[in-house]
């Protein structure tokens, strides 16, 4: 196996993202530098599916590939390099000759709506920085090929063999980048002041007094005739103050 010659990846600071359910795919947040003993690694239990409710969609399709022992694994690499790090494998799966091992390479996002200056805009956001995830026959040439990618700093997994991620786990992760409705980014919180942007009370500058998550609603308090007034606006009709 002809192994091409590794480029150093440029001087940068390394974020290690806290180990939360919004940051990385998983709890499991040990990395292995060491290549697995065994040259494939069998499938993980899954767990059946009863036959009268046949499974569809983007479960069956991630069922169906565990049966050919390819699984997505969990990579960590430097955070703000994940673009650089997925092509530079891509790059490594092609001259390597390892299309039929290494299948994918994925850098999770999700379209996000923010609202700055008074102007609304559409951004990419980064849902684990500093994680891939890359579907894979685990060898320890697949292994090898990944792991010595410029970026990478190693799998996520318990002891000295990566863990893959569980059917519904990447299922969740591809329906949520699948997503048809952009996220409302939130910067505010309770007790904050926020500058009312859209609306009769347009331009009033208030206080958070409550936040509705789920239906993408804020109370500001507002000082109206001298008396504090609480109005119900989307996320997108104030900025912090």
């Amino acid at each position: 196996m002809t192994i091409e010659e590794e480029r150093p990846l440029e001087e940068t600071e390394m974020a290690m993202p806290e180990a939360t359910l919004d940051q990385a795919p998983a709890a499991r947040v040990e990395e292995t530098t060491e290549a697995p003993q065994s040259t494939t690694v069998a499938p993980s239990p899954v767990g059946e599916t009863p036959s009268d409710k046949p499974t569809t969609g983007i479960v069956a399709e991630v069922l169906q590939e565990a049966d050919d022992q390819r699984h997505w694994y969990v990579v960590h690499c430097y955070s703000g390099y994940e673009n650089k790090v997925r092509h530079n494998l891509e790059q490594r799966i092609d001259t390597m000759g390892m299309k039929d091992k290494i299948f994918d390479v994925v850098v999770p996002t999700e379209e996000e709506i923010e609202v700055k200056e008074g102007q609304r805009r559409t951004v990419e956001r980064r849902v684990f920085p500093g994680y891939i995830l890359v579907q894979m026959v685990l060898s320890e040439e697949s292994w090898y090929v990944v792991r010595n990618t410029p970026g990478v700093t190693g799998f996520v997994g318990m002891g000295n063999t990566p863990t893959p991620l569980q059917p519904q786990e990447v299922a969740q992760i591809m329906k949520r980048m699948e997503a048809e409705a952009p996220k409302i980014k939130v910067n505010f919180k309770v007790g904050q002041k926020v500058r009312i942007v859209d609306g009769p009370f347009n331009d009033f500058i208030g206080t958070v007094g409550e936040i509705d998550a789920e239906r993408a609603k804020v109370r500001v308090m507002v000082s109206f005739f001298g008396r504090e007034t609480p109005v119900e606006l989307d996320f997108l009709q104030v900025e912090k103050a």
